[in-house]
């Protein structure tokens, strides 16, 4: 009788550690799932802010904003069709390669049309 006593006290006991073992496998898991929850909401915040600095980048990009800034804060302004010269107003290429002919023929250019040479 003592050995059938025995036997049931140990039975006993290892159903009450396996059920301490299967609550400790569904803490775990219950944590872990948390975890996942809360890395998808973290993935899905980023998602969102992603394509929210898309939508500013695109804003900031478009062109006609970038234009009307340039016109408003720039004293540059589109190139006149007058502005361009053909190739035969050009200088000469010096004839000795390193060899630059006395003066500047750019500056004497420029002093043929204007009369003068601009101030620096």
């Amino acid at each position: 009788m003592t050995l059938i006593r025995f036997l049931n006290l140990t039975v006993v006991a290892a159903l009450v550690l396996a059920a301490a073992f299967v609550y400790k496998i569904k803490f775990d898991a219950t944590v872990q799932a948390a975890q996942v929850a809360k890395l998808r909401e973290d993935i899905r915040r980023e998602h969102d802010e992603v394509a929210a600095l898309r939508a500013q980048w695109a804003r900031l990009d478009n062109p006609n904003r970038i234009q009307g800034l340039a016109m408003r804060h720039s004293s540059l302004r589109p190139i006149d069709a007058t502005q361009f010269d053909t190739f035969d107003h050009l200088p000469l290429r010096p004839t000795e390669p390193g060899h630059v002919p006395d003066g500047d023929p750019i500056a004497t250019i420029i002093e043929d049309t204007t009369g003068s040479i601009p101030a620096r």
